[in-house]
């Protein structure tokens, strides 16, 4: 682990160099790369060199031992070297965490898109708990949330609702929601009084980078339409609202939440790029995905992370067993007791295997 942390700290140092180069100053995306590049080992490079310091401090009041001391003074030492023992084991346990592969794409924005799915009115309905849930999460890590695309239903839910989330760290934490979301309640329409069970599937996609897709505007079908409200009628009677098909893959995507066609298109081409990179990530990382073998799923979106039972206020990640008597605190966004959850069941999972690799 330490020759490791030795390379880390090296690298680091060259970066430092390298970033004082006017070459790499007169070159954006170079300059760009090796920031990033940077700023992601710096925290590994500060906690390695407090590690270093509290070792030298150690190994010097364990020497001191060995010199002919009064009995207070080797109390003292003796004192001093138990704090740098407890001290050292903290610092070792967090380096290790810290060396722990980074997904690269955990500092984007995230694209969710939120569909109701078995349970007609009242999945719908549980669509828009979701998506107001993760909108008043985003607004308490103080992220930003944008509507792309809306297709609301006359009862307040939604058939499907995409949104972006902008936010430092975003897909970080997001990432853990795709999945297929299940409710169990008494829905507003039922007389009887019985309990249906409805499901609604969420996708966390993250925000991908001109550099990382390339599309091709010949690739690309533009088709324009007059947006529509709840309903199918007409609410907009310019053709402002944009679909876009990406024929190699066949991927379609609308927009008609702007009253601009060309803002529609830009929000319609931000779902179209991450959807692109999804899948080609996918594909890619087939073999061996880290994330989706992990703990906390598959990371299928057809697989049941999630159930809200509301007549006992109870809510059950099945990924890790986590079960949650706060469903009402949950739906306001209170979600850091199951997304901290999910991250230390991860980083667990992955520590393993790093400490294998050791």
């Amino acid at each position: 682990m330490f020759d490791r942390l030795q390379s880390v700290e090296e690298r680091y140092d060259k970066l430092n160099e390298l970033l004082s180069d006017p070459e790499v100053i007169n070159d954006s995306k170079k300059l760009r790369e090796y920031s990033k590049e940077q700023s992601d080992l710096q925290e590994t490079v500060l906690v390695y060199r407090e590690y270093k310091e509290a070792k030298q401090q150690y190994d010097e009041a364990k020497a001191m031992l060995e010199e002919k001391l009064d009995d207070e003074m080797r109390e003292m030492v003796k004192e001093e070297i138990e704090e740098l023992k407890e001290q050292l084991a903290g610092l070792e346990e967090k380096l290790k965490i810290l060396l722990i592969p980074k997904d690269p794409n955990d500092d984007k924005n995230v694209i969710m898109e939120i569909r109701g799915a078995a349970g007609g009115d009242e999945a719908a309905l549980f669509a828009g708990d979701l998506y107001r849930m993760y909108s008043r999460y985003a607004e308490m890590q103080g992220w930003k949330t944008e509507v792309i695309e809306a297709n609301a239903t006359g009862l307040g839910g939604y058939k499907e609702i995409i949104f972006m989330i902008n936010g430092n760290g975003a897909f970080s934490k997001m990432k853990y929601e795709n999945g297929a979301h299940r409710v169990q309640r008494v829905p507003e329409t039922e007389s009887g009084g019985r309990i249906h069970t409805s499901t609604a599937t969420v996708a966390c996609l993250p925000e991908a980078e001109d550099v990382e897709v390339d599309i091709h505007e010949k690739d690309i079908r533009v088709d324009t339409f007059a947006s529509s409200g709840p309903g199918g009628q007409s609410v907009n009677t310019t053709m402002s609202a944009v679909r876009l098909t990406h024929l190699p893959t066949g991927i379609v995507v609308s927009c008609q939440d702007e009253k601009s066609q060309i803002k529609n298109k830009e929000k319609a081409m931000k779902v179209l790029r991450a959807r692109i990179y999804d899948k080609f990530q996918q594909e890619a990382q087939a073999e061996y995905d880290a994330q989706r073998k992990s703990a906390v799923g598959s990371g299928d979106r057809s697989e049941r992370i999630r159930t809200y039972n509301f007549p006992q206020n109870r809510v059950t990640d099945h990924r890790i067993g986590l079960t949650i008597q706060k469903l009402d605190q949950i739906l306001e966004g209170k979600l850091d007791e199951v997304i901290d959850a999910l991250i230390m069941e991860e980083q667990s999972s992955k520590l393993e295997n790093l400490q294998d690799e050791i």
